[in-house]
Parts: C-alpha cells; structure tokens; sequence
C-alpha cells in the first residue's frame, strides 16, 4: 500500500438473474444482482452498487443494494479490472492454507508473518486490533486517503488521479524524506479498489501506469505487487476492529533484500502506530 518505514540502520453456476455487464460506448451497467458465487458478488457489488437502508412502517431496517449506470472508458475499464485482480488474487491468499511464519510481536501490538508466494516473492502480513469500528477506518484509509500525510508523517503527499465509479481510485503518493534511511524516497502509482464480503470491507491496491505522470524528481518509482487491508468487526465488539495487511512491494533500485525484508515489515509498524495515533487524537474532545 504505501512504504512509511524510516529505517537508520547499515466456480459459480450460470444465473440469468444476476449480474450483467453491458461495454462499449453505451457504457456498463449493473443489474441486480441475484444469488451468485459469494466471490463472484463481492467482485460486482461495490464499484456498481451502493448499500442503502429502506424503512419499513414497523421501523426496522433492511439494507438492500442501489445499482447505478455508470459510463467508463477503455482506460477506466482496466482500472476496474486491475482492482478487481487485486481483489481475488489476495481473496485467495487469505483463503488458502499458506504456511506463514511468525516474523515479530511489534511494539504496537501488532503481529507479523510472512510467506514466499509464487508470483509476488516474499509476502507480509500485519495483524492487529483497533479500538475504533469498521466504518471508521474505511473512512480513513479509502475516503479521506489524500489527508494521509497529515498524519502519517513518512508521507508527503497522495493524490487522488482519478476516481472511476464509486468504489476506484488511482492515486500517486510520494514518501517524505527522512535522514539515514537507506530505501530512499519513493513514489507509487496505483489502483485502489474496495469490495465487501458480509461484514468486512477489503481495501485492496496495486501498481498501475499513468501515461501523462512524469517521473518525480529525487524519487524512484516503487511498485505495489500487492496491498490488502481487511476490516473485519471484532465478533461480539463491533467497536473494535480486527486489522489484517497483506503487503508485497518491489522497491526498485539497488537493495539488499535482507534490509527489504526489515523495511517492509517495520513500515506496516509504522503506519499502524501512526493511525492509532490519529484515531486517538481525533477521538478526545
């Protein structure tokens, strides 16, 4: 997702009911969706659809989904079909038995393991609760995703390129630079794409070219093999969240990858720390 470590030291059954895409210039459309392969509805839900919640006379609640016509480019559409890649590629991760091994305990209370994945090499993932719910840090991490560096201070700028749909964004982040760290400044290019499957959100990205960008000046342009965040409500404490961060980045340029195998890590540190602090400082009066 984003580098923020400063380191110092040397099969679904055919449904006619379900969900149909329409191409071209008409644009795409998205029906309604019928029962369908749980993957198959969290690739489609979010970036045609948006949840909202009808009133019945008796004053419960039920939540049914809104699909709206959205007209996409060919450009637009790769971007869409980039995240959704994403999406599955770390659906899968996460749904297989990967044997992975315990890196370290992290100040924050975070865990860290890692696991050698064909495709993407050496594959972290971070796992912690935060005191705050789901809705918060969807917010934080997907909505509000330009006002990152005014928290997050191993990060000088993100910016939203473009938003395609409701539930796509490409942005470019630029890392701050810091003395004695031996990566170096970076930028990333990427996509970013959320989904939903029951009650947790995925906030998934991953590298991507954007053709008018130029590269940045005293920057080399890192790429994101793959970033996945999971937000999933702490059973029984839906104030709490369970965070999981699977991460996986060529950094690009000359680095022993004894210090890439640190720095990775110690960024998800950094970054878990760095959210913990804003969620707390936003949440005292």
């Amino acid at each position: 997702m984003l580098l923020t470590a400063r380191f110092s030291t040397p099969s679904h059954s055919p449904n006619p009911r379900g969900h149909q895409l329409r191409g071209g210039n008409e644009g795409v459309r998205a029906e309604t969706l019928g029962q369908q392969n749980p993957l198959l509805q969290l690739r489609s839900h979010f970036y045609t659809c948006s949840r909202v919640r009808r009133r019945s006379r008796g004053g419960a609640g039920d939540e049914f989904s809104r699909c709206s016509a959205f007209r996409f480019s060919s450009m637009d559409l790769s971007y869409i079909t980039q995240g959704e890649t994403a999406l599955q590629r770390a659906l899968s991760i996460l749904q297989q038995h990967t044997s992975w091994q315990a890196e370290t305990m992290l100040d924050t209370g975070a865990t860290v393991s890692s696991a050698a994945l064909p495709g993407l090499g050496k594959v972290f993932r971070a796992e912690v609760v935060l005191a705050v719910p789901v809705a918060r840090l969807h917010r934080e991490l997907f909505e509000r995703i330009e006002q990152m560096p005014q928290w997050n201070p191993t990060l000088s700028r993100v910016k939203v390129l473009q938003r395609v749909g409701t539930d796509t964004l490409v942005t470019h982040e630029v890392t701050a630079p810091s003395p004695g760290n031996l990566v170096g400044q970076r930028d990333f290019v990427s996509v970013r794409h959320r989904g939903r499957r029951e009650t947790a959100v995925y906030l998934v990205g991953t590298a991507t070219h954007v053709e008018p960008l130029p590269l940045q000046e005293g920057c080399i342009r890192a790429e994101s093999r793959l970033s996945c965040i999971v937000l999933q409500p702490l059973a029984g404490d839906p104030d709490r969240t369970r965070f999981t961060w699977l991460l996986s980045m060529d950094l690009k340029g000359w680095i022993p990858t004894s210090v890439i195998n640190r720095v990775l890590p110690q960024s998800q540190a950094d970054f878990i720390e760095h959210l913990r602090r804003h969620l707390s400082a936003a949440a005292c009066p």
